[in-house]
C-alpha cells in the first residue's frame, strides 16, 4: 500500500505541502472550522507557524493576560481581607477613629517596578504591588504595614524627608505588622533565633529609608534607625502589644 498521508519521508516540502492543501480542501466546511480553531489554538499556545509580528503580539497579549489575572486575584484578596481579617479590620477602624477612611477605593492593585510589596503616599493612598505578592498572607501583612504609615501620619506630625521621623514609622510598621515573624523571615531566606525579630525589624527600616531622597548612605540610614529605635519600637499603638 502507497503511502499517501504527509508524514511519508519521501515527500518533498513541495510534495508535502501541495498535499496538505488536497486534505484540507476535502473536509466539509464544520470540518475546516475545527480544523481552523485548533490550528490558532496551537499557533498561539506554542508560537510555532508564527511570524515575528505574530510573535510579538502573542507575548504581548500573554503579558497582559498574566498581568490582568493577577491583578484581579490582588483585588479578590483585598475586599476578602477588608472583611475578614482581624489585622486589617482593627486598622480599619482605628483609621476612622483618627478620622480617616480606608477602603478598595483607596487601596489599588497596581504593578510596580520596584522590589517592594506595597507602599503609602502622603497623600492618603495605599498601594498594592500585585506583581510582587506570593500569597493572600504576605498581602494582609503588606496592608497591615502600610495602614500603620496610614494611621501615624493621621496622628503624629510627620515630615517624611525627615529620617528620624521615616525611620520611626517604619520600625513600627515593620515591628507591628507581622513583617518581621519568623515564617516572614524564613520566607526571605534569613534564619535566626538571638531576638531576630528586632534584627529584622531594624533591617526592613533602614531597607526603607534607603529610597528617602533625605538619605545619603546606608550608614546615614542605621543611624536614625538606632537612634530613634528603643522609644519607636516600645510605642505599639494603636496595639496594646506587638502583634
Amino acid at each position: 500500500m502507497s503511502k499517501t498521508h504527509t508524514d511519508n519521508p519521501s515527500l518533498s516540502t513541495g510534495e508535502r505541502s501541495a498535499l496538505f492543501r488536497r486534505q484540507y480542501e476535502a473536509l466539509s466546511t464544520s470540518e475546516r472550522s475545527t480544523f481552523d480553531n485548533w490550528s490558532r489554538a496551537f499557533s498561539n499556545y506554542t508560537g510555532w507557524g508564527l511570524t515575528d509580528k505574530e510573535k510579538q503580539e502573542r507575548n504581548e497579549r500573554t503579558k497582559y493576560e498574566s498581568d490582568l489575572k493577577a491583578c484581579q486575584q490582588c483585588e479578590k484578596w483585598r475586599n476578602e481581607l477588608i472583611k475578614t481579617s482581624p489585622l486589617v479590620i482593627f486598622m480599619t477602624e482605628s483609621l476612622k477613629k483618627s478620622g480617616v477612611v480606608f477602603d478598595q477605593n483607596n487601596m489599588p492593585c497596581m504593578k510596580c517596578d520596584e522590589m517592594r510589596s506595597g507602599g503609602f503616599s502622603s497623600d492618603g493612598v495605599i498601594q498594592l504591588c500585585y506583581n510582587r505578592l506570593y500569597g493572600k498572607g504576605h498581602l494582609e501583612t503588606t496592608m497591615a504595614h502600610e495602614m500603620i504609615h496610614a494611621y501615624d501620619q493621621a496622628n503624629f506630625d510627620i515630615d517624611w524627608y525627615n529620617l528620624e521621623h521615616h525611620a520611626c514609622t517604619e520600625i513600627r510598621a515593620a515591628s507591628l505588622s507581622g513583617d518581621c515573624t519568623w515564617f516572614q523571615e524564613l520566607l526571605r531566606g534569613n534564619v535566626g533565633f538571638l531576638k531576630h525579630h528586632q534584627v529584622c525589624v531594624k533591617r526592613r527600616a533602614t531597607l526603607s529609608l534607603l529610597a528617602n531622597p533625605s538619605c545619603k548612605s546606608e550608614k546615614h540610614a542605621e543611624a536614625a534607625v538606632n537612634k530613634v529605635f528603643q522609644s519607636c519600637f516600645t510605642d505599639t499603638r494603636p496595639f496594646d502589644e506587638i502583634y
